[in-house]
């Protein structure tokens, strides 16, 4: 099925934090609810819209709420901004990345939301991944963490994912 080109579908602005343990590993959730159940990926969580939340407030709360580690904006480095047309034919999204620089020391307990588990990056490719996880946020990560990309996504799943930079900046002051 192809999305009409007015297609009207709700639109969700959410965040990922990209968070990792002393070690480098990176800090992952097996999803048990819909959307990506049974992926692994970052934590994230949506916007309180109604609140007013911000990107950083939300990867605040989303942060301390899945993992118990409390940590400020001044924690947080945004590094990324992908919209995604017609993710899984169903909605629109709008997604903020973030690096945390506040290292996590021990494994979150399993919430509702999924169960946690810290891995090497190289070890992120092996794992079930959403696709655009896979093609799209990862790649974003690996590349644009020290600095700021903006990118559009058409993801029509009737058609090839198609992506699209809309603005990228270097910030070489940034380090892991």
């Amino acid at each position: 099925m192809s999305l009409p080109a007015a297609t009207s579908l709700p639109f969700k602005i959410s965040v990922l934090v990209f968070i990792k343990d002393s070690q480098g590993r990176q800090l992952l959730i097996q999803r048990l609810k819909a959307p990506n159940l049974n992926c692994w990926s970052p934590i994230g969580g949506k916007l309180e819209m109604g609140e007013g939340e911000s990107p950083f407030e939300c990867a605040v709360r989303e942060t301390g709420e899945e993992t118990g580690l409390n940590i400020t904006a001044g924690d947080l480095h945004l590094f990324g901004m992908i919209s995604e047309r017609g993710y899984e034919g169903s909605g629109h999204w709008l997604m903020f990345l973030f690096d945390c620089h506040k290292p996590l020391e021990a494994l979150p307990a399993t919430i509702d939301e999924g169960q946690f588990g810290f891995f090497s990056r190289s070890e992120v490719d092996s794992l079930a991944l959403p696709p655009s996880d896979r093609t799209l946020v990862w790649p974003v990560y690996d590349k644009h963490r020290h600095s700021f990309l903006a990118y559009r996504a058409e993801c029509d799943p009737a058609q090839a994912l198609t992506m699209t930079e809309e603005e990228s900046h270097l910030s070489p002051h940034l380090k892991d």
